[in-house]
């Protein structure tokens, strides 16, 4: 255990922000699993308003530096290319 007051402090913000990621990314990945359901369900509008909700939580979190930007695109439009694969 640090010894140091602001080292201390770094230890509890670490925390603080680790579970705030956790949060976030799990989040995330929920929102992923609704567009993946409604894809295997090959419901097509379903599919659409999971994605419109998940790429939000996605952006959302993007902002927040959980996760990086380009990660997000990619995860948006690998969903976006399997919903666009059942038109």
């Amino acid at each position: 255990m640090a010894n140091i007051k602001s080292a201390k402090k770094r230890v509890l913000v670490a925390e603080r922000n680790a579970m705030r990621n956790k949060s976030i990314k799990s989040e995330v990945k929920t929102a992923i699993k609704k567009v993946d359901a409604a894809i295997a369900a090959k419901d097509v509008e379903a599919a659409k308003a999971a994605y419109r909700a998940a790429v939000s939580v996605m952006d959302s979190a993007a902002s927040k530096g959980v996760y990086h930007k380009k990660t997000v695109a990619r995860k948006a439009s690998r969903l976006q290319k399997a919903i666009n694969g059942l038109a």
